[in-house]
């Protein structure tokens, strides 16, 4: 059964009971919650990004297939957010905390908004890529991703073969990077302890980390605004609250 966690005393407890425990294999997962307050959207909560009345298609494999410059409209706007945002306390604290682990550490993230990097964290692996960077949709093309904030509401074309570019991320219906999952599976294999930032969980194959953690014998924590429902029966710990509060109290900044 999970246990909930609400008070700041309990979050304290907690990281007593942690901090006295030799963790070597520590395995991060974060979602949009965690950038929340770095004034970036959700995208499956309350105003996110897919669950606005007005979106007319979801981004997926399809819809790049038919019309890129559609894909480019609709994160073009997201894009020039992420350009303008800066990590908050939450990524700064995971930051630290890499810092001073001992063991190993990885950082697996589903967002796409590169700030776990701008903060500082060394091990992090984009499940679903980067929206500062742009590439080929030609998978022939030799043209490496490259670093590109602009705004681009219209496919522009690729210099090398002349096709579409598109932002260098994972749409609905694609899937994940190979080396990005490689080294996901490869750290999940070897977790002792495991912490779930502002995810709902419920999108696959990220829904099934979890899984994979506890398998391997790992404690497992969520820290995440409101409960999840159902309660996932994998997280041993749900730690209620904005992680920009949570992280630094539970990593021993607070």
């Amino acid at each position: 059964m999970t246990d909930s966690l609400t008070s700041d005393a309990e979050v304290v407890a907690l990281r007593t009971r942690l901090q006295a425990a030799s963790w070597r294999h520590v395995v991060v997962l974060t979602g949009a919650g965690i950038s929340v307050a770095s004034g970036l959207p959700t995208y499956r909560g309350p105003g996110g990004l897919w669950t606005r009345p007005d979106l007319e298609e979801v981004p997926d494999a399809g819809l790049l297939a038919r019309d890129v410059s559609r894909v480019w409209s609709l994160f073009g706007p997201l894009r020039e957010q992420v350009r303008t945002a800066a990590p908050n306390a939450a990524h700064l604290a995971l930051a630290r905390w890499e810092g001073r682990c001992g063991g190993s550490f990885t950082l697996l993230t589903q967002n796409v908004d590169g700030l776990h990097s701008r903060a500082g964290s060394r091990e992090v692996v984009e499940l679903h890529g980067s929206l500062r960077r742009t590439r080929c949709t030609n998978a022939r093309c030799t043209l490496a991703p490259f670093e590109d904030s602009a705004a681009h509401m219209r496919a522009p074309v690729c210099p090398t073969c002349g096709e579409p570019l598109r932002p260098d991320i994972t749409l609905f219906d694609e899937p994940l990077p190979v080396d990005a999952e490689w080294k996901a599976k490869h750290a999940l294999r070897e977790c002792d302890l495991f912490l779930a930032v502002g995810t709902s969980g419920t999108v696959s194959p990220a829904s099934n980390f979890v899984r994979g953690a506890k398998y391997a014998g790992a404690r497992t924590l969520l820290v995440n605004l409101t409960p999840m429902r159902p309660r996932h029966p994998d997280f041993d710990v749900e730690l209620l609250g904005h992680a920009e509060h949570i992280l630094p109290l539970l990593l021993g900044e607070g």
